[in-house]
């Protein structure tokens, strides 16, 4: 049994000492995994077309798989760039240092190493050894190992200042792009990829030499730009950076694909899942159109559950950015209309994830380009009408938390509605498009006045009766009798009752007619299109619970009194004869309004 101790501890003093040979050589690494089992199936497909396959482990719960190994950098660039050209490796495979690595995990119980002389084999016995001693012999001593030295730690030499300015005078031009490009990817650089080592790049190496506790001389030395650069191949390996051509779409982005895989097309969507539950995804945008295309876009992205209504937006004539944030999910999209076409992208994850997203999206805007003058055909796939007309096929829409009814009353679009929709509200939305604010609220009389953040042009303003209405008259209230089920409003008729409340309350109106609560805040036309009232919501939390078809509406009167106090004069109605159906049911959709909270 000693002599079995003895055989593993000297085969696990060589494995230290082939760990340590490891990480003095240079290697191709060309993938690396999240977990062992990947690791392993990877490293074994590989196996199949190259001999010299080896696996390590990189810390971080990540697995490299790597070529190799390589004593002179030269022949691993010229090997690296063949494999390239041939695309027997990814495209983002590097050079990697051997001290960046740990234990080997491949090939399985074999040296990863070159053969190296072997030792000269142990003559066999002629006779099994028996763990136990006979009893008339005297048990076997077993021979006593001398300890192995400990591998003597590799010496790397320290360059002077003027030494590293030697080393990196030799660079060439891509050598030095590629330190910009991992300095600006650890964030330390923000300026342009150009080569120059100017002010802004000597700053940038000091800063990254502070940040790694060493001299900030602003310099890098031989040593430090290994260890940039293997680190950002590293990030980038873990990541899975790679260019995407999406061919159908138009479009060409650096996109993470160890965190997200293509899924399926419904345009104008390319879908890309998460992948090994990275809580990653990304959607790009493809379609013909003009700038309402891109406006409309706009507006129908932020009714999504991953665009969160916290966060930037900014649009402009030719583009739009949308950033959403809250507890759960962070999100950052981008379109432009470019010779008839609008193409963008959205890139969604964890909040948690932020370190690193921030450097993904910074990935994806820099490489993001139109390809041609081709868009995602809508036929690529076929689409319900609904879906088509609606943008969000495969996305999960945001619904308002309630919708009710307005009215426009002046020519900028401010519109009069009930305070139940305005009431605790993060956003308040006209028609599920346009921002709105509240300029006015009253919960005694029930009615708010909200305005467009920026200027409407409305079919139609409401023109206020100014004297009495006729009681037992046909009337009609115009409302989303069904929220933002429907995407016009609905006429519903009855008769005018009263001029007071069943209890005798004065400046309301009782009607006669059944109505839904999507009705709420609509417009009470008479047959000549004057409005004569506000529709009230019902009294639901009364213990009076009155009949379906007793409704209240705010009279016209009591409308004007509260408008000029809020500094929007109510125009007055000069109305004769009553409007045929078709023209009545014209002016009241092209006055009436969704009013959403959000």
């Amino acid at each position: 049994m000693k002599q079995v101790i003895f055989l593993l501890g000297l085969v696990l003093m060589m494995g230290i000492g082939q760990a340590a040979q490891a990480q003095q050589q240079l290697w191709l690494q060309i993938e690396a995994q999240p977990t062992l089992r990947e690791a392993e199936d990877r490293a074994r497909a590989y196996s199949a077309l190259f001999p010299d396959v080896a696996g390590f482990a990189t810390g971080g719960g990540w697995y490299a798989i790597a070529l190799g190994p390589y004593q002179d950098r030269a022949a691993a660039a010229v090997r690296l760039s063949q494999l390239k050209r041939e695309a027997l490796v990814p495209g983002d495979s590097y050079i990697a240092e051997g001290r960046s690595f740990g234990q080997p995990f491949w090939p399985v119980g074999m040296d990863t190493q070159p053969a190296l002389p072997a030792a000269p084999s142990a003559p066999v016995p002629d006779t099994p050894i028996l763990e136990t001693p006979l009893a008339d012999a005297p048990a076997p001593t077993a021979p006593v190992a001398e300890a192995l030295p400990a591998p003597e730690p590799a010496v790397i030499p320290q360059e002077t200042l003027a030494e590293a300015r030697a080393a990196e005078a030799a660079l060439s031009g891509t050598d030095r792009q590629l330190l910009q490009t991992a300095l600006q990817w650890f964030g330390f650089y923000d300026a342009r990829i150009d080569g120059a080592f100017g002010p802004g790049t000597r700053k940038s190496m000091a800063a990254w030499q502070e940040a790694n506790a060493v001299e900030p001389t602003g310099v890098l030395t031989t040593l430090q730009r290994e260890t940039l650069v293997a680190a950002y191949g590293q990030a980038q390996a873990e990541l899975g950076l790679a260019t995407v051509t999406e061919a159908e779409a138009g479009i060409e982005i650096t996109l993470p694909t160890a965190l997200v895989e293509f899924d399926h097309y419904e345009p104008p969507f390319v879908h890309y899942r998460e992948k090994a539950a990275s809580g990653v995804k990304v959607i790009l945008i493809s379609q013909p159109g003009d700038q309402s295309t891109l406006y409309g876009l706009y507006d129908v992205l932020q009714t999504l559950e991953a665009v969160p209504l916290q966060g930037e937006r900014s649009r402009s004539e030719r583009s739009f950015t949308i950033d959403g944030r809250n507890g759960g999910v962070a999100s950052h999209t981008y379109a432009e209309l470019s010779k008839g076409l609008v193409k963008g992208y959205m890139l969604v994850w964890d909040p948690k994830d932020d370190a690193r997203m921030e450097r993904v999206l910074a990935a994806m805007k820099s490489s993001f380009r139109s390809l041609g003058d081709k868009a995602l055909d809508p036929g690529l796939v076929p689409l319900p009408e609904e879906s088509r007309r609606g943008l969000l096929s495969g996305l999960e829409v945001r619904r308002p938390e309630l919708s009710r009814s307005g009215f426009y009353v002046d020519a900028n679009g401010t519109v009069l509605t009930t305070h139940e929709v305005v009431e605790g509200c993060n956003r308040i939305t006209l028609d599920l498009r346009s921002e709105a604010e509240v300029i006015f609220t009253d919960a005694t009389s029930g009615l708010a006045l909200v305005k467009p953040k920026q200027p409407l042009s409305p079919p139609a303003v409401a023109e206020l009766l100014t004297g009495q209405p006729r009681l037992g008259q046909e009337v009609a209230v115009s409302g989303y009798s069904y929220e933002d089920t429907l995407p016009a409003p609905t006429l519903t008729f009855g008769t005018l009752e009263d001029m007071k409340g069943l209890d005798g309350e004065a400046g309301i109106t009782r009607l006669s007619m059944e109505t839904l609560p999507g009705d709420a805040g609509g417009p009470v036309l008479d047959g000549a299109g004057a409005v004569i009232g506000m529709l009230l919501p019902r009294n639901e939390a009364s213990a009076r619970k009155l009949p379906l078809e007793v409704s209240y509406a705010a009279q016209a009167a009591n409308l004007a009194k509260r408008l000029t106090e809020a500094g929007v004069p109510p125009r007055a109605a000069n109305r004769q004869g009553a409007l045929a159906p078709e023209d009545l049911n014209r002016l009241a959709e092209g006055m009436t309004v969704l009013v959403s909270c959000w």
